[in-house]
């Protein structure tokens, strides 16, 4: 695109510079032809890819709308998700404490007809089942409906925690019996290798959620999880998938990779979510998508048939080298460790990436407050050290933290 500063036009360096990357993630994936954020069929368009979920049966939309925002003010936009075809809605009873699955309610409610056609998934806090039961049906009421596709143990770092009570299968088992969910699985933000190696020995786990992005997807250990998964009949849907946010334009590695993809017509974040369904066995990727554009520019990136070549995921590989010490990889289990468990390091992480990363400094808040009160008071009286030797990632534990507290409190 780019001719020097001595030509007629702009460097790409200066052009990304000038515009700033937001900028070119906000103007889609086609540029030139220029996606509408407006309530429309787009006719003659390509129909969004659907994909199996593990061995269930089912086929679910390969982009699924993260419920993590105010669905009950943005109808508009949850109509338009089903429009293009976004037909996974993901929620929980976290999300804005139920408003989340209240939105979705109050758009059932208003398109009964629609509840046919969407897949729901929704995720409970860990707990004894008979505290869950009350729970879901708390998610029923507020979701207008009086079953989800897929229920969700949200947040499990451990396999063994709904693994070895055996009532908890059982509970399971018996929601579906009674009709109140189709399929049962867990989300997972930590130690997601594990998770999914434990649950690929059982029989009884429908899908998972797990973080799952170009940062970790080729590790050896993840490829292993995830290929038991789908030899199991495991679903698997991917979060998290932009490993850590945007690139800044801070460096040469970074430059260079958001150059590339604008020449090929896409932002780094769309080359980011087709990365992951380069995978066939990702049956989706679940994104927070709070605006029409959002919503606009993934739907492109997923319709579109044109795939990454061999020389870009080369490239994001070689940019997640490069920048490895700036992303928390989940592998909680190796710091929680180091400290003693002292201290839920990935946790912390995880909130200073939505604050940092995301631009949800809300949310960073208020899932850094949900943390153990004693945790959260010792963050900064802990040493660090061994945990910062142990790390894989090379991160700054001990300044991360300090940071952590003076920001999120």
């Amino acid at each position: 695109m780019a001719e020097t500063k001595k030509g007629k036009g702009l460097t790409r360096r200066d052009f990304i510079k000038t515009v700033g990357i937001a900028g070119i993630a906000s103007t889609g994936f086609e540029m030139s032809k220029g996606i509408a954020a407006a309530e429309q069929p787009e006719a003659g368009k390509a129909a969004l890819p659907r994909r199996k979920l593990g061995k269930s049966g089912v086929e679910v939309s390969a982009l699924a709308l993260g419920g993590m925002f105010d669905t009950i003010n943005n109808q508009l936009m949850l109509r338009q998700a089903r429009t293009w075809g976004v037909t996974l809605w993901d929620t929980a009873e976290a999300y804005g404490n139920g408003l989340s699955e209240e939105g979705y309610g109050r758009f059932f409610a208003r398109y009964p007809d629609a509840r046919k056609d969407i897949f729901v998934a929704t995720k409970l806090r860990w707990g004894e089942p008979e505290g869950l039961t009350e729970a879901l049906d708390k998610c029923l009421k507020r979701l207008r409906s009086d079953y989800v596709d897929l229920l969700y143990v949200h947040g499990i770092n451990e396999f063994k925690a709904i693994a070895e009570p055996k009532r908890f299968r059982q509970w399971a088992s018996g929601l579906k019996g009674a009709g109140k969910i189709k399929l049962f699985g867990f989300t997972t933000h930590a130690n997601m290798e594990d998770c999914l190696l434990d649950a690929a020995k059982t029989d009884w786990i429908d899908a998972v959620m797990l973080t799952y992005n170009f940062r970790i997807m080729n590790q050896p250990k993840m490829k292993e999880a995830v290929a038991a998964c789908v030899d199991k009949g495991i679903g698997l849907i991917a979060m998290k998938t932009q490993g850590g946010g945007q690139v800044k334009t801070d460096s040469e590695a970074e430059l260079q990779m958001a150059g590339r993809f604008l020449e090929r017509g896409f932002t780094d974040k769309q080359a980011k979510i087709k990365g992951v369904l380069e995978n066939p066995n990702i049956a989706s990727v679940c994104s927070q998508m709070p605006s029409l554009t959002i919503l606009s520019a993934n739907v492109a990136a997923v319709r579109e048939r044109t795939g990454l070549t061999r020389g870009d995921l080369e490239l994001l590989e070689r940019f997640a080298a490069d920048t490895v010490g700036s992303y928390c990889a989940g592998c909680s289990r190796v710091c929680h460790e180091a400290v003693g468990g002292a201290a839920p390091v990935s946790d912390v992480m995880r909130c200073l990436m939505y604050y940092r990363d995301y631009g949800e400094r809300d949310l960073a808040r208020e899932v850094f407050a949900a943390l153990p009160e004693k945790a959260r008071a010792q963050l900064t009286q802990i040493d660090y050290s061994l945990a910062e030797k142990a790390c894989p990632c090379r991160l700054a534990i001990s300044k991360l933290m300090r940071e952590a507290l003076e920001i999120l409190v």
